[in-house]
């Protein structure tokens, strides 16, 4: 998943946050709209960890690439 949609995801969750604590009319909305704020830091962790993640693939990739020519040099 492309890292621009979650940081679009917690933008959502944040503005989501704000309409329903200004707007809410219910009995607990104050605690409902902190809660589903809350959700943005974790919304842009889960896209670092995930950015993070595609990194250490190409990393591991290139690592063994690198591991394949140089045992290829050895044998001749």
């Amino acid at each position: 998943m492309k890292s621009h949609y979650y940081f679009i995801g917690a933008a959502l969750s944040i503005l989501l946050s704000i309409y329903i604590f200004i707007f809410g009319t219910g009995a607990n909305h104050e605690m409902i709209a902190i809660f589903i704020g809350l959700w943005a830091p974790t919304i842009i962790c889960l896209g670092v960890f995930n950015t993070l993640l595609g990194i250490l693939d190409e990393m591991c990739c290139a690592h063994k690439r690198i591991e394949g020519r140089q045992t290829c040099g050895d044998e001749h």
